[in-house]
């Protein structure tokens, strides 16, 4: 039956048909914890297994994917953007020592389509499992006057929990501590604006040479959690001292919002393989080497800071593809890049906490 509301752009029946599609997903994701979730007024979360913990300090984050969702939505896909979501504010929080407890999501969009939506959260709860953490609840609405006709955003906020005396960074950091890489699946969720204006011309079923898959494959890449490689060590008396999610502002940025005034980190390039889909987009948009550094991952999604002393049995205990890639030295807080040749590139530090 049609309806005022229906007529002015909002369907409400359509908002009910995404939930009965994404209920059993989401409801996989509940443990012992949950005492009320999807259809509540509010998630319920038994909090009573904290008490357990000497000095339990919640930790809470919350972000999007960008507009990594702009090439969702063209080439109709979103099996990954959940995941996308989740994956980013799991590593957010990591670098802090904690572990996750649960997950709300948010997704936004000029009309609902049950289906989208669905694949969506489908992924989210599939990320969520695979992190032992509840997908507690969460909001979809539909705002025609707001947003353009098929475009759509999400957004998330997590919140985890870490004993007082485990929150990293630690304040031990000292020069010559070893910067570890751990490798990322491409460009994770950070600089699509400026991969989508340097590929506007091409098609994304285009496979070029380098790449080896469709550009839309290498472009909608899942960003990759850190949580399983490293759980184990932030969890007990750990070798890391400090740990940087390479999101936006690349390493250039990220890397200084965990080192003290008087500590900088030398970059080695050349110390890891860059993914091709880099160096691709360095040459098409004549981009400099620093920019690239301050924009992109450039394949390193975490760094870890070890003492030189642990640095090679942390790798071997890691289980994870990981690069030697620098070392924190004394100077003034921010990030030296060091090419092949010797020449160093200094940059500016990062600012948002």
């Amino acid at each position: 039956m049609s309806s005022a509301y229906t007529a002015s752009g909002v369907n409400i029946d359509a908002g009910n048909r995404a939930v009965a599609l994404m209920r059993e997903a989401v409801q996989a994701t509940y443990n012992a914890n949950v005492l009320a979730g999807i259809g509540a007024f509010g998630g319920l979360f038994d909090a009573r297994h904290i008490q357990k913990m000497r000095a339990p300090v919640l930790v809470a984050s919350t972000d999007g994917v960008g507009t990594k969702v702009k090439i969702a939505a063209q080439t109709n896909r979103y099996e990954n953007i959940g995941r996308d979501l989740v994956n980013h504010c799991i590593n957010d929080i990591l670098v802090q020592g904690a572990r996750p407890l649960f997950f709300l999501d948010y997704i936004a969009a000029s009309k609902t389509i049950p289906e989208r939506v669905a694949a969506i959260v489908t992924s989210m709860a599939e990320a969520c499992r695979e992190a032992n953490m509840a997908l507690l609840g969460g909001e979809t609405a539909e705002m025609p006057d707001v947003y353009h006709e098929q475009e759509f955003d999400v957004a998330g906020t997590i919140v985890g929990v870490v004993e007082r005396d485990n929150v990293l960074p630690r304040s031990d950091l000292r020069a010559g501590d070893v910067l570890i890489g751990l490798g990322s699946t491409g460009p994770h969720t950070n600089g699509y604006s400026l991969l989508r204006k340097i590929f506007a011309d091409v098609p994304l079923d285009t496979v070029f040479p380098e790449i080896g898959v469709p550009l839309a494959d290498a472009l909608l890449a899942p960003h990759r959690s850190y949580l399983s490689a490293l759980e184990h060590f932030v969890a007990q008396p750990s070798p890391i001292k400090a740990l940087a999610h390479i999101t936006g502002g690349g390493i250039i940025e990220n890397l200084p919002r965990v080192l003290p005034d008087h500590l900088s980190a030398d970059i080695h390039i050349g110390s890891w393989d860059v993914p091709p889909l880099f160096a691709l987009t360095q040459q098409r948009g004549d981009i400099p080497t620093a920019e690239m550094f301050r924009v992109f991952n450039m394949g390193i999604g975490m760094i870890v800071v070890v003492s030189k002393n642990h640095a090679a049995e942390f790798q071997r205990n890691l289980g994870h593809e990981s690069f030697v890639i620098g070392e924190l030295i004394e100077a003034d807080r921010r990030v030296v890049l060091t090419s092949d040749d010797k020449v160093k590139r200094e940059t500016s530090i990062g600012s948002r906490g």
